[in-house]
């Protein structure tokens, strides 16, 4: 499961809206918890062509992002996660 998006920009990144990028990341969601631990978001890696070291990957994004330290990425901090994708990930989050 790719992440499926509208087109590529002229740079070469996937463009997709907020809301785009928060459907494709709650399918990652295994245990329907609301939040996406290391291990899914290893997986949403690893699916979407991320290559090698998803685990490393996924556990460096973790502590990037987790703003109150619990481990996990919730809703509060989706904009952080997208923010990084864009940083990090060639990914561009069209705000609309």
């Amino acid at each position: 499961m790719a992440i499926k998006t509208r087109a590529y920009s002229v740079d070469g990144k996937r463009e997709m809206t907020i809301d785009e990028f928060k459907r494709w990341l709650k399918k990652f969601d295994d245990d329907k918890d609301g939040r996406i631990s290391r291990d899914e978001l290893a997986n949403a890696i690893r699916v979407s062509n991320g290559g090698w070291f998803t685990r490393r990957k996924s556990k460096r994004i973790i502590r990037s992002v987790d703003a109150n330290g619990s481990g996990f990425i919730d809703d509060n901090e989706i904009k952080n996660l997208a923010e990084f994708a864009e940083k990090h990930l060639n990914v561009r989050i069209l705000h609309w």
